[in-house]
């Protein structure tokens, strides 16, 4: 895969989580979380098959969430 092919994909990476995704510090409940961690994920799977390459930014993106996921479900059972 050529460097610009792999400039251009995470150009678009960029556009496209910055047009349908919030950031993970402003989803306020875990719905929302796992919603974007599905779609995500469905992003990844798309782009490993379609170009056997995944921008290191989703990895991260998918991280952060799966953090403020993991935070929002430990206070759920602490309050319990």
């Amino acid at each position: 895969m050529s460097e610009h092919l792999r400039t251009q994909i995470d150009q678009e990476f960029e556009l496209f989580t910055r047009r349908n995704f919030e950031s993970p510090t402003s989803c306020r409940n875990l719905d929302q979380i796992r919603f974007y961690v599905h779609e995500l994920c469905l992003k990844i799977d798309e782009l490993e098959s379609r170009f056997h390459y995944v921008p290191h930014n989703a990895f991260t993106l998918l991280a952060q969430y799966n953090a403020c996921q993991n935070n929002m479900s430990h206070v759920d059972f602490r309050d319990l």
